[in-house]
């Protein structure tokens, strides 16, 4: 019997009460994630051991819902959880109680996540309509980027330039942007009905992005080239929230919405014809 039971928005164990609004493994230890749960704890469990001994660790930091969470895959030692409570926190696996709490944000913090060449640097997007980029080892934020006019809901760095930023927004667009000169977004892609919930680069191309919204579509846009928009699926039928791409199989992608359902497919193929759950 498994420890716990994973359905789409839904932790079920012996100790969780709220809802569960994301999860990632631990960047050193392959039986073990962290989940953000919506009653403001967050909670470690090890898959390796029974049901009774898990959750092995449980924080309660946070003073509304923890919203999402992101493990450190440079340095293997810390991971970030954001709030509702407008706050990001800096955890590692060892410690009792959080390293440091970021309070700059005026609003909901919706995704924190660490730049993938640098590992005391990440950048947070929150509903108060910026993006900021941190430094673990500064007492402050580094740079505050007013990205949107609406808030942002999402963010994630360029795997192939550590300088590149993607952030998504209430406003149906996706920005693009680099650090080094962010006056003006390097693109502003324009093809939701509504608000942009997720937004994800590639692992395998450079230029490539996907983005999910609750327009219910998934979408994937190059972003170097005019036409940006080069894919649409609208196989979900409610509002369409995660989105990610495979690290090991090139054009393998998974979606997941409030209709319940996780999607698995190929790029280009039909969602609706390849593996749900």
């Amino acid at each position: 019997e498994a420890p716990w039971t994973l359905n789409p928005g839904r932790f079920q164990d012996r100790e969780t009460t709220g809802k569960g609004y994301d999860v990632c493994w631990s960047e050193s230890h392959d039986s073990v994630l962290v989940a953000a749960i919506g009653d403001g704890s967050v909670k470690i469990y090890d898959t390796a051991l029974p049901p009774p001994s898990n959750p092995i660790r449980s924080f309660q930091e946070h003073a509304r819902e923890v919203h999402s969470v992101d493990y450190n895959p440079t340095r293997r030692d810390s991971f970030l959880t954001l709030s509702w409570d407008d706050t990001v926190k800096l955890w590692a696996m060892d410690r009792p109680a959080s390293i440091r709490t970021f309070k700059e944000h005026a609003y909901c913090v919706y995704q924190a996540t660490w730049n993938p060449k640098h590992g005391d640097v990440f950048a947070s997007a929150s509903g108060d309509c910026t993006l900021r980029i941190w430094d673990v080892r500064e007492p402050g934020s580094t740079m505050i980027i007013p990205a949107h006019d609406f808030e942002l809901l999402s963010c994630d760095w360029n795997k192939y330039d550590d300088c590149i930023l993607a952030t998504s927004s209430v406003d149906k667009t996706i920005k693009v942007w680099d650090v080094r000169s962010y006056r003006v977004p390097l693109a502003v892609l324009n093809g939701h009905g509504y608000a942009v919930k997720k937004v994800k680069f590639s692992p395998h191309r450079r230029s490539l992005i996907a983005s999910c919204s609750y327009d219910m579509t998934v979408c994937l846009w190059d972003y170097m080239v005019e036409d940006a928009l080069v894919g649409r699926y609208d196989h979900h039928t409610e509002f369409a929230v995660g989105i990610d791409m495979s690290v090991l199989v090139e054009g393998l992608m998974a979606s997941t919405g409030w209709d319940e359902l996780v999607y698995v497919w190929q790029q280009g193929m039909d969602p609706r014809a390849s593996w749900s759950s």
